[in-house]
């Protein structure tokens, strides 16, 4: 409780600008994140206890200290994590002794026993040592509680003033410092085009015309020029450009109407609003009008109605305003005809702006040797017009040729911070988010570029790092806010958030204090690292080259690398990088996440023998064999909630006979043949998804009530060899009726061929073979229909299949007392071609 106040308190005061406060808030972010981690260890084997009936953790200490360090995680992260994210780009965690003690804190007190082969088998607990690391966290966090509340009593009290970031946005005007509009002069024709369409053919007395696009790609420029056209000037008699910007204001944003629209300056004299939309009103009341909003970024419905209130008064139709924002979420709330969707220019039309904004007026012809580098810069810019302006600058200080390669090959311009950095607009965007959305926001840095996000995939990721607790749609979020864009993948029809370069880079500056993504062995120093990085992402596409090894050797003593909490390996498999790592890494404890590419799984526990913090892991296989065997190591993982072997394809897969120990496993994504191969499926009572379930008779852990413990089941299952149920008691053991999350079921009397199995087709009759011997070794159809009808699903349901049942009576959930009142798809399929009768 303690440490809650503390924290809670220097948020009270805005501290963020005092460095020793500073100093002290992240020694006691460290010291809070190794008290989570002993007492995750603590619960990794209460857990273990709990699967083996064994007292060797204490269940009471665990608890109680669990309990305080859930309190001081959350205020902290509360707390610190909004001031470090708002940090990030200009603080640099100072050397110290308390840096240095940090990374020679002893290993976690796990310690693996082996196997004959040298496998890790188990890990034994050490309740001593844990017991002693917890109060030894506990003690130090309230030692550095002690030092905040000193400093605090000779700092003045400046909570009257707001902590807020400033928002302050640059002001706009109707006339464009931009004469030409390279790249967009079709687009730019058409709108007029259809101004002039609603001027002179609407029957409209209003209509908002949104123009929207990422910070920094023109939208104000492209508004300018629309406003100054002469044939809108001509159209529009009464015209103003409000500059709206962070603050949308209602009565401010009259007043500037009005002073525009009037002959006098009399409006900001008008206090009331009543009386300031009268004035517009009978302003415009028989004129035509165009008001163009710049840079809207947030207004109610409410308010908007309100502002546009008396626009919609006059006596003519055809009358139009502009919007131009940033945010999508906004074009629904302004919209009355279609947006316009401005994106990058066009190749062509942008670098003649990108040279034209370089050389001014003088031929880039005589400077041949820049005109080639500036192209391949351009590229790099992705047809941002800010891009261009901000580099463009940095370019134009210096024309040596020298300089323009180190900028192309290094990213210098990534690295600028003041005015001709090229990330301020975008970086105002984030600045703007509410805190959660940065902190989803920056860990995106750790994931190769044009990397597609699944919803799932990022979520469970924000959740094994800590960073959400509760599984919000945080992605629709950062979709709604510019930040993401959603795109449909044409071959699965699944949809997938993709984000921008700029947006990619914008992320890894603001985490820079704490992810690391190597991008190239030739170029990368560990030097160059921040000691506070808690998160390494390797994503080189070069060739391995040996100055690699001394560099990572270096990253090890730079950094702590037993306190990492996220190891993303992305690029392909090279031995002597599987070196690198192995020799590097392995002394790796405290991952939540893990990504790595393997040449074997059987090699996964010789790289991190320790992970009882696991909660995310992802494997890859660096080629293709005919049949893998994972180790047991992989059943030791306690704490995991998503293990994604999706990448293992086209392989015949043997999981280890105790997987079914991953009790906290939410998500598995895998073949659909890999999840029928789990035995005993029922011990993993938090799986959320299972494709595929086998009826074996002759294999214990095989029978249709380990479904009956899946509570939380969802998206889709198919049962097979439902011919090895004998009744419907039997049948009810799988409790389907209780999965409201299922949505689509099979039901499946006997085995498919195997591209039907693996491929979860529904809808094709054309691989069935009929029904197997274990489908006909029930004498009668009674039997088959008593299990049918002990299969009753829930009403949630929307797809249901039935596949060779070979009955004659459907089952009463189906027809006389229909209970599936969701469902959308019915299949029916029988190769008997029996028919059922209704009783």
């Amino acid at each position: 409780m303690r440490t809650q106040v503390v924290l809670r308190e220097a948020q009270r005061r805005g501290v963020i600008n005092n460095p020793s406060l500073e100093e002290l808030l992240h020694k006691l972010h460290t010291k809070v994140g190794k008290a989570e981690d002993a007492l995750d260890e603590v619960h990794y084997f209460i857990i273990q206890d709990q699967l083996d009936g064994t007292q060797y953790a204490v269940p009471d200490l665990g608890n109680t200290l669990w309990g305080h360090a859930r309190h001081i995680r959350h205020a902290i992260h509360h707390t610190i994590g909004n001031f470090i994210l708002r940090c990030f780009c200009c603080w640099l965690l100072q050397d110290d002794d308390h840096g240095a003690a940090a990374m020679n804190d002893p290993h976690n007190t796990a310690n693996p026993g082996r196997g004959n082969d040298g496998s890790v088998t188990k890990l034994s607990f050490d309740r001593v040592a844990v017991s002693n690391k917890i109060k030894q966290a506990i003690e130090e966090m309230h030692s550095l509680c002690d030092q905040f509340l000193e400093l605090l009593k000779i700092i003045p009290d400046h909570s009257t003033t707001t902590t807020t970031v400033n928002l302050k946005r640059p002001l706009t005007g109707s006339i464009t410092a931009q004469e030409n509009l390279y790249g967009r002069r079709d687009l730019f024709e058409q709108t007029i085009k259809d101004l002039i369409t609603n001027c002179t053919n609407s029957n409209k007395t209003l209509s908002v015309m949104p123009i929207i696009g990422p910070g920094g790609i023109g939208k104000t420029t492209f508004a300018q020029h629309l406003y100054k056209d002469e044939r809108v000037e001509e159209r529009f008699p009464v015209r103003a450009w409000i500059c709206v910007s962070t603050h949308f204001d209602v009565l401010k944003l009259s007043q500037q109407i009005l002073s525009q629209i009037e002959e006098k300056n009399s409006a900001y004299k008008i206090s009331s609003l009543n009386q300031l939309q009268k004035s517009i009103q009978k302003r415009i009341k028989s004129k035509r009008i165009l008001i163009v909003f710049d840079d809207i970024w947030e207004c109610t419905t409410q308010d908007w109605e309100t502002l546009l209130a008396p626009l919609g008064k006059g006596e003519t139709t055809g009358n139009m305003v502009l919007v131009t924002t940033r945010f999508p979420s906004k074009v629904d709330d302004v919209k009355t005809t279609n947006p316009i969707m401005l994106k990058g220019f066009e190749p062509d039309g942008f670098l003649t702006f990108f040279k034209g904004l370089i050389f001014e007026g003088e031929k880039p012809e005589k400077k041949h040797g820049l005109t080639s580098l500036a192209k391949d810069i351009a590229k790099k810019l992705k047809g941002s017009p800010l891009a261009a302006q901000t580099v463009g600058r940095l370019l134009k200080n210096d024309l040596r040729e020298e300089h323009w390669m180190a900028v192309l090959k290094d990213n210098e311009w990534q690295k600028q911070k003041n005015n001709d950095d090229i990330m301020p607009s975008l970086k105002i965007s984030y600045d703007y988010l509410p805190f959660q959305l940065k902190k989803c926001f920056s860990c995106f840095s750790l994931f190769p570029e044009d990397h597609r996000f699944s919803n799932l995939e990022i979520t469970c990721f924000w959740s094994a790092l800590g960073i959400i607790e509760k599984y919000e749609n945080y992605m629709e979020e950062l979709l709604k806010n510019g930040f993401l864009v959603k795109e449909n993948d044409r071959w699965s029809n699944q949809q997938y958030y993709v984000l921008h370069d700029l947006l990619h880079e914008l992320a890894q500056s603001v985490s820079s204090q704490e992810c690391l993504n190597i991008y190239s062995n030739a170029s990368f120093r560990a030097n160059d690292v921040p000691k506070s990085i808690r998160h390494l992402s390797i994503t080189m596409k070069d060739k391995y080259v040996e100055t690699s090894r001394i560099e990572m050797i270096k990253l090890k003593s730079k950094v702590d690398i037993a306190n990492l909490r996220a190891l993303m390996i992305f690029r392909k498999y090279e031995e002597q990088i599987d070196e690198v790592i192995e020799d590097t890494f392995k002394e790796m404890e405290a991952l939540r996440v893990l990504f790595i590419e393997v040449k074997s799984p059987e090699s996964l526990p010789h790289f991190f023998p320790k992970l009882i913090h696991l909660r995310y892991l992802k494997i890859s296989p660096s080629n293709f064999g005919s049949e893998v065997t994972f180790p047991s190591t992989l059943s030791r993982f306690y704490h995991l909630q998503l293990l994604d072997l999706s990448d293992w394809y086209d392989q015949s897969i043997n999981l280890p006979k105790d997987i079914n120990r991953l009790s906290n496993l939410c998500h598995f994504i895998a073949e659909r043949e890999v999840h029928s191969n789990v035995p005993e499926v029922g011990k993993m009572k938090n799986l959320k998804e299972l494709k595929e379930f086998h009826v074996k008779k002759e294999s214990d852990g095989f029978e249709l009530s380990e479904l009956g413990d899946l509570t939380v089941l969802g998206g889709e299952l198919s049962i097979y060899n439902l011919g090895n149920v004998a009744t419907k008691e039997e049948a009810r053991k799988a409790k389907l009726v209780s999965k409201g999350d299922l949505k689509e079921l099979r039901l499946v009397w006997g085995e498919l061929d195997a591209s039907e199995s693996s491929d979860g087709a529904s809808e094709s009759s054309d691989s069935l073979d009929g029904p197997t011997e274990s489908s006909s070794a029930l004498d009668g159809t009674a039997e088959l229909s008593d299990v049918l009808d002990g299969l009753e699903p829930h009403p949630n349901l929307q797809s249901l299949g039935i596949i060779n049942h070979g009955g004659s009576v459907s089952p009463h959930w189906l027809c006389d007392h229909m209970s599936i009142k969701m469902l959308i798809s019915l299949h029916l399929e029988d190769q008997t071609r029996h028919c059922w009768g209704y009783g």
